[in-house]
């Protein structure tokens, strides 16, 4: 009996070790899609009661996830990126990193393997006479551990059926509540340069204009916003924008991580722009970016300046690097004098940026409400801006998840190469049509650079428009203002550009 339960146990550990290291080699980084997520839970289930049943031991119950976790960090040594490389607790970043990483393989992996543990010892004590009449438990104990089990199961099948829940976004009807005839409204995953890319089109009528929206970040995701407050825009225009690799819908796309640059997505935006103009028949489209997706833009009008129709930036930025540096000074003033002595303290050991470590960017950014404040709760994006559009159907749970994770992912990768962009010495000509759309409380340390571009820059058409109550999202935090600027100036403009 001791040496058959030995071998048992040695079985068990067999297959955990075996889930782990394929886990870790297939998904380093943790379940990417949904079909990756569900599968996630239910090989953790059978591996879990696999455990149990050869081992005949509530001890499973603890010793198969412990043992998967850490055969599971191993087997990943050398992935890099903030979720996987380290855990780091000491800021709101650090968190969201070890919630959106190891968080998530604990809710997919180590809680389902606890409970198939249960199962499995459980069964494996209903098979065995002797062992059950060794581990009698009274009847509250049973019932205790029962109801922990039951509760446990919902639980677990609750979040399976979360997490296929699909994305959707909402059909375009017209009056009688009809699809209007003509229309386009779907999601979709585009082949882009070798990686599928998730992409959002929605618009009332496929003869418009084409605009092609590009998210900040690097590594956000704007879809949400876009069908938050970008509604009215779908009446002129069809209305495309991706998420880019890495992030949302595109996190799959993320390795490998080296290939991860800024030429990577100059061509992958360009690559989209030609996507769009081939399905839709249109040889030049309207390019609209918002903060680092403006840098985005401008780096690929300046390229392929036949693409485009007009370029439209809100939230400019021109210098990233010379931006965080007026960050740092604002904040470290703010700090000083508000007595936030920690504050002081982190930022001047610290020093300014740029930083290689992407965390400590929190310090400098993580403020900006408290340094540069402004009253925008009546705003289409309200008091809690970005992350109102967080909650769509256009997003899947993990898709939402990998919005958090993704952005982490993607900022730690591309800051750094971003740090010698200066749009004032790189780009003193564009080719396109440009107009600037900024809000009235941006921060210094975005619109005194962005100012500076536009004086120097030599464009074709070039006109400066302030949202005298929006701050760096003025498109969403303005929507009808922004409609109107595009219906009533840029397109009037542009139609035969």
């Amino acid at each position: 009996m001791w040496r058959s339960r030995r071998a048992g146990t040695a079985a068990a550990f067999a297959v955990v070790g075996a889930d782990a290291l394929v886990t870790g080699w297939l998904t380093p980084r943790g379940a990417a899609t949904t079909p990756q997520a569900l599968a996630a839970i239910a090989v953790s289930l059978l591996v879990g009661a696999a455990a149990g049943l050869l081992s005949r031991s509530r001890w499973a119950i603890l010793l198969a996830p412990v043992g998967f976790a850490a055969l599971f960090e191993l087997t990943r040594i050398g992935t890099t990126g903030p979720l996987v490389d380290g855990i780091h607790l000491g800021g709101t970043y650090g968190l969201i990193a070890f919630a959106t990483g190891r968080g998530l393989d604990l809710l997919l992996v180590l809680i389902p393997m606890c409970l198939g543990a249960v199962i499995g010892a459980g069964l494996a004590r209903k098979l065995d006479a002797t062992d059950r009449d060794k581990h009698r438990w009274g009847k509250t104990g049973l019932w205790g551990r029962r109801t922990v089990t039951v509760v446990v199961a919902i639980a677990v099948a609750a979040l399976g059926a979360g997490i296929a829940r699909p994305a959707t976004t909402d059909r375009i009807v017209g009056a009688d509540g009809t699809p209007l005839a003509g229309s386009v409204a779907e999601l979709r995953q585009v082949d882009i340069n070798g990686h599928q890319l998730g992409m959002m089109i929605r618009g009332d009528s496929t003869a418009n204009p084409v605009l092609l929206y590009l998210s900040g970040g690097p590594g956000g995701s704007d879809l949400g916003g876009l069908r938050r407050n970008g509604e009215a825009l779908e009446k002129a225009f069809t209305v495309a924008s991706y998420d880019q690799r890495g992030t949302g819908k595109s996190f799959d796309s993320l390795d490998p991580i080296s290939t991860l640059t800024l030429a990577g997505a100059v061509d992958d935006a360009v690559a989209v722009t030609d996507y769009l103009r081939g399905r839709f028949h249109q040889d030049k489209i309207y390019l609209v970016g918002n903060s680092w997706g403006t840098v985005l833009g401008v780096l690929a009008a300046q390229q392929h300046p036949e693409l485009f129709a007009a370029f439209v930036g809100s939230g400019q930025m021109v210098d990233l690097k010379a931006t965080d540096r007026l960050y740092f000074q604002d904040t470290l003033a703010w700090a000083t004098r508000t007595g936030n002595t920690a504050l002081v303290q982190q930022l001047t050991r610290n020093g300014p940026p740029p930083y290689a470590d992407a965390l400590k960017y929190e310090a400098v950014l993580g403020n900006e409400q408290e340094v540069y404040p402004y009253d925008d709760s009546s705003l289409a994006e309200g008091a809690n801006g970005f992350s109102e559009n967080l909650f769509h159907p256009e997003y899947s749970l993990i898709e939402q998840v990998h919005l958090l994770a993704g952005f982490l992912t993607v900022f730690s990768v591309l800051y750094p190469q971003l740090q010698g962009v200066d749009l004032r010495t790189q780009v003193p000509s564009l080719d396109v049509p440009v107009y600037l759309v900024q809000g009235g409380h941006e921060t210094r340390a975005r619109a005194e650079p962005a100012a500076q571009w536009f004086r120097l820059l030599q464009a074709p058409t070039k006109q400066l428009i302030t949202f005298p109550d929006s701050g760096h999202r003025a498109l969403f935090q303005q929507p009808d203002l922004f409609y109107e600027v595009m219906t009533g100036t840029v397109l009037p403009q542009t139609r035969g550009g």
